[in-house]
């Protein structure tokens, strides 16, 4: 059984996760294209891409999330059809259409702090990812068949995720935009690690 101040490595992430029926949906499309990475990964804007620390860094990792959540305010996305990253990157993505300028502002702040260290491989372009190194005709196919696709919502706060060590990424903790506490579930705390005991 880890101790809350171990020096284990965790990989964390952060982001605003899709509501339903939106997630599920783009989730179940990701499913249709045959990406390996579907079921693992749930549907989300990143606001901080895969990046390890240390057990004892997690509790001010948290504060900082929490205090970015307190000081900001609800704002709207609107999803709206397809992009890529190619031949950069092969990702198909659905595009925001709103809410792009919130999102890089989140993204700073939460890149900030202890979280200051992550460099980024590519400029930071808000996204909902539903294809990931698939086959070209099978790129095609998601950019066209979700062409078409629109959704809106308003984003309430973003999550903490962990990297399981079965590969799979699971939310941690909320952070609700003007209260830093928890969002519409209540959820595991981060510390307590999945066959930590």
């Amino acid at each position: 059984m880890a101790s809350e101040g171990t020096q284990e490595s965790r990989t964390i992430g952060v982001a605003i996760p899709i509501p339903d029926p939106y997630g599920p949906e783009l989730q179940r499309w990701r499913e249709s294209f045959g990406d390996p990475l579907a079921t693992s990964i749930p549907t989300h804007v990143t606001l901080l891409p895969p990046t390890p620390v240390v057990g004892q860094d997690l509790d001010a990792i948290e504060e900082h999330l929490r205090c970015i959540a307190v000081g900001s305010a609800a704002f709207p996305i609107r999803l709206r059809g397809t992009a890529s990253f190619r031949p950069v990157s092969p990702v198909v993505f659905v595009a925001l259409a709103e809410g792009i300028g919130d999102c890089e502002a989140l993204e700073r702040q939460v890149r900030g702090g202890l979280l200051a260290h992550r460099t980024l491989e590519f400029p930071y372009h808000p996204h909902v990812t539903v294809a990931h190194h698939l086959p070209e005709d099978v790129l095609d196919r998601a950019f066209k068949e979700l062409a078409g696709y629109e959704a809106a919502f308003e984003v309430w706060g973003f999550s903490l995720y962990e990297h399981g060590p079965d590969g799979v990424w699971r939310p941690q903790r909320d952070f609700v935009f003007g209260s830093g506490g928890p969002g519409p579930e209540p959820l595991a705390p981060l510390r307590k690690a999945a066959g930590s005991g």
